[in-house]
């Protein structure tokens, strides 16, 4: 979630103003959100504060293909939803977007689309501070003594934070399947 707000920031892009308006209205209420009416106006607003994009992927100048490439091109630890009247081909299988969502889409969708893809990247930086922990302690294992480690206050932090977070993603994957029955719940295409 973002430093400036208690709300995860939702940035809506979509060259119809009228659509953004519409997703942002349904979204004010939960969400942070802000609008851009096309892929220039959403490179402009995208940083590591917004947590969600809700991206159409036909616009006229910058793509909704091109948005996606230039957000993962800088790096920016956002989740992208493709929000699109452009039926899925095989040529998504090598997009990096973390949802596709084809429309119109209603507003609880929108919301369980959002809500999932909060909660993947809060299991993701858990993972990534499992694994930095982890390697942390294989690297002291092999470089020291049972004894030096035994005493070490460090270690013994490092070992009980590994065992903490492994907890909540034993939680976590223990609530997938109701997770991947929301997840399937979601209408991904134009009803």
């Amino acid at each position: 979630m973002n430093e400036t707000s208690t709300e995860p920031r939702v940035l809506i892009v979509d060259d119809e103003a009228e659509v953004a308006d519409v997703y942002a209205l349904r979204l004010r209420d939960e969400y942070d959100t802000e609008t851009a009416y096309g892929g220039e106006e959403a490179l402009e607003a995208v940083d590591e504060a917004v947590d969600v994009v809700l991206l159409d992927r036909r616009m006229p100048k910058v793509s909704g293909d091109d948005v996606l490439s230039t957000i993962r091109d800088r790096g920016l630890d956002t989740r992208v939803v493709m929000i699109t009247a452009v039926d899925p081909d095989f040529d998504i299988v090598d997009m990096p977007f973390d949802d596709y969502l084809c429309k119109p889409v209603q507003k609880e969708d929108l919301v369980a689309a959002i809500e999932q893809q909060l909660t993947a990247g809060r299991y993701d930086d858990r993972l990534t501070e499992y694994l930095e922990v982890t390697s942390k302690i294989a690297l002291l294992e092999a470089e020291k003594t049972e004894a030096e480690l035994d005493d070490s206050e460090e270690v013994a932090r490092l070992r009980d934070r590994a065992a903490s977070i492994q907890a909540e993603m034993d939680e976590a994957l223990a609530e997938f399947d109701d997770f991947q029955a929301a997840f399937n719940e979601i209408s991904r295409h134009a009803e």
